[in-house]
């Protein structure tokens, strides 16, 4: 089993990738607000089961590729290094969106549609597969154990705690977008303290030593 300071560490990794915008969480967002609870709710049931997809897959992949290829941890260790200042400055480039701004046209979709286009929408973003594939290696240590089991350890976290925030900005979609919208300043400071944390996970994982 992975420590638990180890795991508190991949807990706030896996808090930044909830709350850093992506097409996950505009589309809930906007479901949310457009279509009520309800449908944001269903929609968040197919982009965790596109989560699921991701997980299984990643963990058997790593389970192969750390044991039979050595330079693949220092591969993926630098793809996750430059993947998270990418995203830092995603967050604080000028012009970036607001993630609570979202366009409220468009008819109420079924709840088929809703969890079809929200698992296609998670099992198609390559921000999900690419903090899999990076962070991921740099939690498992063989000394842990089963470097599938600790996959899939790391995994469920994530899942859990992606489906709580996203449940929780589901619930209060309509009422965080209007503070927004009338305190504009706020936006500034989200975006700041989303880069801030992205950069420390970045310089973290740069010091990080290989298994």
């Amino acid at each position: 089993m992975i420590p638990f300071h180890e795991l508190l560490f991949f807990i706030l990794a896996a808090l930044v990738l909830v709350i850093s915008p992506g097409p996950n969480m505009i589309y809930l967002i906007s479901k949310s607000i457009t279509q009520g609870k309800k449908s944001g709710f269903i929609s968040l049931i197919g982009v965790v089961c596109g989560f699921l997809f991701h997980i299984v897959m990643v963990s058997f992949g790593l389970t192969a590729v750390l044991f039979a290829i050595p330079i693949a941890y220092t591969v993926l260790k630098t793809v996750g290094i430059i993947y998270l200042l990418y995203l830092a400055y995603q967050a604080i480039k000028p012009k970036s969106k607001n993630i609570f701004e979202v366009d409220e046209s468009g008819s109420h979709d079924s709840p088929k549609k809703l969890f079809s286009i929200g698992f296609l929408t998670s099992m198609l973003n390559p921000k999900v597969a690419v903090f899999y594939l990076s962070l991921f290696p740099q939690f498992i240590k063989p000394e842990y154990g089963s470097v599938l089991i600790q996959s899939l350890e790391l995994g469920v976290i994530q899942v859990l705690v992606s489906f709580s925030v996203n449940f929780l900005i589901i619930l209060t979609a309509a009422r965080v977008a209007l503070f927004f919208a009338h305190n504009p300043a706020w936006i500034r400071v989200q975006k700041w303290f989303m880069a801030s944390v992205l950069t420390c996970l970045a310089i973290k994982m740069a010091f990080s030593k290989a298994k």
